[in-house]
């Protein structure tokens, strides 16, 4: 999550990195449930046929993750609703 390539990436999207504590395994269990969700509900149900092609689903996929979907853990608000 470091590379320049992925840096730029979460950069274009106008998010922040926030890395968690080092040694911290409870942390790493929220980073990791986040990214099975991510490739359970979008990755694994495309074909990407360019970088381009999963960057705009992907993309899309956490706008409507962060935005349109409730989440159990936060009283079935959105992130967005939860935290503004």
């Amino acid at each position: 999550f470091t590379s320049r390539s992925y840096t730029a990436l979460v950069k274009s999207y106008g998010l922040k990195q926030e890395f968690i504590t080092p040694y911290t395994p409870q942390q790493n269990g929220l980073v990791e449930r986040m990214i099975r969700t991510l490739k359970e509900q979008c990755i694994h149900r495309h074909r990407f046929e360019t970088l381009q092609h999963a960057s705009r689903v992907i993309g899309d996929w956490i706008q409507f993750y962060n935005h349109q979907r409730p989440h159990q853990a936060l009283d079935m608000k959105t992130p967005a609703q939860a935290f503004t």
